[in-house]
């Protein structure tokens, strides 16, 4: 079994018909979508803080169910 590994690495290189370093080369499109992508996740990150703190408000006023002091405390009351 320990000799398959190195005869399938061997095979893999053989066989692996990658480009030459030489022939890739990275572009302005690709640059741009990365930094559309990088801008979409700190629009997605203020977005999300912004949502947050608009329901930590709305539950602290009392618009959900129950008192806002005991958020995040499980329910100890059975009923009964």
């Amino acid at each position: 079994m320990p000799l398959l590994v190195p005869i399938s690495a061997l095979i893999t290189v053989l066989v692996d018909e990658s480009p030459k370093p030489e022939d890739v080369k990275a572009g302005w499109t690709a640059f741009a979508i990365f930094l559309l992508l990088a801008a979409a996740v700190v629009f997605l990150g203020f977005s999300l803080v912004k949502q947050l703190r608009k329901a930590q408000a709305a539950q602290e006023a009392g618009v959900y169910d129950g008192p806002a002091d005991d958020a995040g405390e499980p329910d100890t009351h059975t009923p009964g």
